[in-house]
């Protein structure tokens, strides 16, 4: 009998330390221990027209920028918000590059995209006073120098030459279907 009542306790000792650790194991963290989310969670993706930017260098246009970028910002903070936020990025995107990034375009090492989207950010940051954007990222970056347009606009102006034909060329009679296709019905 005295086995009995021992296995009865040892039972219900085991059972209620297996209650008390599962209850505790998924008890709500305290807000000192909650993380922030993993890479970007929780954060709004805006996606950015494509932006075309002018690049001026020596007192002249160059050429111009192409981007399109994407922006990670809290959502709570873009509810808060009192003019749109494309037009916030478009107009911070042009001052940063007009005011804070000389690129010589004739030496590629010049360009720094990661100096580029930090700029970008700390300068839409500075404009919002708090940490609005987090992240810049890079969809599509192009440069397109000016030379090269003129170069598309003068073969825009050439008329396109014929290189497929659906028809007989001048001076072919009449094909397959022509007059050897009357013969052949005839007889």
């Amino acid at each position: 009998m005295i086995k009995f009542i021992v296995a009865a306790l040892w039972l219900c000792a085991v059972t209620a330390g297996t209650i008390f650790f599962s209850f505790s194991a998924s008890a709500p963290k305290s807000d000192a221990d909650a993380k922030v989310p993993a890479y970007f969670g929780g954060l709004d993706y805006i996606k950015a027209d494509m932006i075309s930017v002018p690049h001026i260098y020596d007192g002249e246009v160059q050429g111009y920028f192409l981007a399109r970028l994407v922006y990670t910002a809290e959502p709570t903070k873009l509810k808060t918000l009192a003019i749109p936020m494309q037009n916030l990025l478009l107009d911070s995107v042009y001052e940063f590059i007009y005011g804070n990034f000389p690129v010589d375009v004739t030496k590629p090492d010049s360009f720094n995209l990661e100096t580029l989207k930090s700029g970008i950010r700390d300068n839409i940051n500075k404009r919002a006073e708090s940490e609005l954007i987090h992240e810049v990222l890079v969809e599509q970056v192009d440069y397109i120098p000016k030379s090269e347009i003129r170069d598309n606009a003068l073969k825009r102006r050439i008329a396109p030459t014929k290189f497929l034909t659906t028809g007989p060329k001048d001076g072919e009679a009449g094909g397959a279907g022509g007059a050897g296709g009357a013969e052949a019905g005839g007889h």
